[in-house]
């Protein structure tokens, strides 16, 4: 028979708010919630987290929240909750008190989690299956909630704020970005130091990148079949903490580690975004363990189907947090405040955001979640990206989400993928995603940069691959190649994999350099993969979430020292020229002070394609004179911009300036600006930019 309490601890009645473990004066205030528990214990363990010391019954209750104090309790405690109730799988209950469960507010978790048939509420095996009792106590596989002293700060002025329209994203690993980067000291590789490390801001900075975005770094762990195989979870969509960093990332203060980051980037003028995964937890569907919010009240935290027993599975992970239970999405809100607040990040980036505002009904841009995020004064400065799709019914929803969320476009990596690879009749969707895909996103009053453009994301081909492979390879895995997108619109340009052929090379480096100067030539907010500029491959992994080795990270040591060099002047060019990244949609108005359009669409021979050209299949060369939006007319700024998938041909370039310099073409990224051109050969398969003699570079 565990103690009630420490002989140098005193219980007390403590209050429901805020949630979690709360360092209060000479204290620890647990709250709680579960709305179907019959009783909560909090379990208190010793400080190696092996032996339970103590449990403590939470003997006050306010609605569905349990509540108690400890005092004399000090930081650093570790602990756990067991939930009583009843265990009704078809009912949709599943409480089980053998089963130590992770506090859902934890600030910080001790130990990995260490797989075992114990932490399954049923017995493996029975022949009732999930709808058994297991009775084995799992506390010795489960990590520990850790008592965390919280510090908020007053001020925080070295805030970059950076506006949509002056954005550069980076997507990132913690540990990819970093693990092999000879300059970053061997104490911070793969770390969240490693990212704010001297040798990475530089980087940055060269690059003219203003915003990172890393994937997952709220506390998760390794699919029980990815440890058997020796494998991990790489990506880490499988959280099971919200409000704690992933300790593999840091050393024992994992937050202390992280808010310094943070506070490095911001100082280096650099935002911090994270992906974050409020869709689905890591407790998988009801084969899956015990650990949490299954066992605290999962009639409440999940989406159930099948009269209860089962889950709803819109995320493909085995399970749907049910975000329009209050307490659920209060949960998310207090997470995303967190954060903000405590560690200070600038943004989020939402995985599989169409679960999120899927009501009953269906998907709703006016569902509780955005309707709490959209008020919240907390998060009214942060940036808000949707990726904009789930595998559930009506799940791709491109282009419906409020204002202010800005959207993953996988329109525009498709469209100009397919352009670029040859496909026939692409003029008119290039014109499109070159102005921002006006026709997804210009309603509802929001911005021309809501939508996020990319060409490659952590999910598919790297660049590299992109122009290496046709087909994926992702054996290593483990799925027998069944896993990832079978279609990525990718072209090998002649033979499939490494090569050594130097023309086959220098097609490829071509491509890749068209690729990127779309990107960054169009209206929206530009999103770069780590790696891409460096020509990082993943030898045709298009799915390496479980690839924590070389395939996924970087090697800076063989890295393309020619398109860091490029990428950099892109966005040098990019910075330069308020035409290439306007608030404002553009679609052909005529300005007052100049009666030109904002919008002229050309042909190689200086005019404007007829309706018949648009949509003839051999129209491959497109080219866009850009001017300052109709609403806006105190900037002069003008580019042309040719993009040419057909073969070489003579280029006329328009009368509506006295003369056109050129200041880029990819088929010679290190030629310097022309001083002035009338007329020239457009190279085939090149992109070329021109100004007004006389304008910025």
């Amino acid at each position: 028979m565990l103690p009630l309490c420490p002989p140098d601890m005193h219980q007390a009645a403590g209050r429901p708010w805020p949630m979690g473990a709360t360092v209060d004066g000479g204290g620890v205030n647990f709250a709680v919630f579960s709305a179907h528990a019959h009783l909560i214990e909090l379990c208190l363990f010793s400080e190696d987290g092996r032996k339970e010391v103590a449990r403590l019954p939470l003997q006050e209750r306010d609605g569905a929240v349990w509540h108690g104090r400890v005092e004399g309790m000090m930081p650093g405690q570790r602990y756990g909750y067991r939930a009583h109730g009843p265990y009704a799988p078809e009912d949709g209950h599943r409480f089980n008190p053998h089963k130590l469960l992770m506090d859902p507010y934890a600030r910080a978790f001790d130990g990995r989690l260490r797989w075992s048939d114990a932490l399954m509420g049923y017995r493996v095996g029975s022949s009732r299956s999930d709808l058994s009792y297991d009775t084995r106590d799992s506390a010795f596989a489960v990590p520990k909630s850790v008592v965390v002293e919280t510090l908020f700060e007053a001020h925080r002025d070295n805030l970059p704020r950076r506006a949509w329209s002056d954005t550069v994203i980076y997507e990132a690993h913690v540990k990819g970005l970093t693990a092999r980067h000879p300059r970053v000291p061997a104490a911070a590789r793969g770390r969240y130091a490693g990212i704010a490390s001297t040798a990475m801001i530089e980087h940055y900075h060269r690059l003219g990148i203003t915003a990172i975005e890393l994937l997952p770094v709220q506390a998760f762990f390794d699919d029980r079949f990815l440890a058997t195989r020796g494998l991990t979870n790489y990506w880490g969509y499988n959280t099971m903490g919200f409000f704690a960093p992933e300790p593999r990332y840091a050393g024992r203060s994992g937050l202390a580690e992280f808010r310094d980051m943070v506070r490095r980037l911001h100082m280096a003028g650099i935002e911090v975004i994270l992906d974050v995964v409020y869709n689905h937890t890591g407790e998988g569907d009801e084969f899956g363990p015990t650990l949490s919010f299954r066992g605290l009240d999962n009639a409440s935290y999940y989406r159930l189907a099948g009269g209860g027993r089962h889950y709803a599975n819109d995320s493909g992970t085995g399970n749907s947090l049910n975000i329009a239970h209050p307490m659920v999405l209060r949960m998310v809100m207090d997470s995303l405040r967190y954060w903000v607040e405590v560690c200070h990040v600038d943004g989020f980036r939402f995985d599989l955001a169409t679960s999120l505002g899927r009501e009953a009904y269906g998907f709703d841009p006016g569902a509780g979640f955005f309707d709490a995020i959209r008020q919240d004064p907390v998060l009214a400065h942060v940036k808000l990206i949707a990726e904009p799709w789930d595998i559930g019914p009506g799940g791709y929803q491109l282009g419906a989400y409020p204002h202010p969320f800005a959207e993953w476009n996988d329109r525009f990596r498709d469209g100009v993928r397919r352009f670029w690879r040859g496909d026939a009749g692409l003029a008119p969707d290039l014109a499109k995603r070159l102005l921002g895909s006006a026709e997804s996103f210009d309603h509802s009053h929001r911005a021309a940069t809501s939508s996020v453009n990319f060409l490659t994301a952590h999910d598919g081909f790297t660049l590299q691959d992109l122009v290496s492979f046709t087909v994926k390879r992702n054996l290593a895995n483990g799925e027998d190649n069944r896993d990832g997108h079978s279609e990525n619109h990718s072209d090998n340009l002649g033979i499939e994999g490494a090569t050594t052929d130097r023309r086959i090379l220098a097609a490829r480096a071509q491509r890749k350099r068209n690729l990127l100067a779309t990107l960054m030539l169009s209206q929206g907010v530009p999103m770069l993969l780590a790696g891409d500029e460096v020509g990082h491959s993943q030898g045709g992994n298009n799915n390496a979430y479980a690839q924590d080795n070389e395939t996924t990270w970087i090697d800076w040591d063989r890295g393309d020292a020619g398109l860091v060099a490029f990428v950099a002047r892109l966005t040098r060019l990019r910075a330069a020229h308020p035409v290439l990244r306007q608030g404002h949609f553009l679609h052909g108005g005529i300005r007052s002070q100049d009666d030109l359009s904002d919008v002229i669409w050309r042909r190689a021979d200086g005019r404007s394609p007829d309706p018949g050209q648009w949509h003839d299949p051999a129209f491959r060369c497109l080219g866009l004179e850009l001017r300052m939006s109709t609403r806006r007319h105190a900037e002069p700024d003008t580019v042309l911009a040719v993009f040419n998938m057909g073969p070489e041909q003579a280029l006329t370039l328009p009368d509506t300036v006295p003369g056109w310099r050129m200041i880029l073409d990819t088929s010679r990224p290190d030629a310097p600006d022309a001083l002035a051109v009338s007329g020239l050969i457009v190279p085939a398969q090149s992109v070329l930019v021109f100004t007004p003699v006389g304008g910025p570079k």
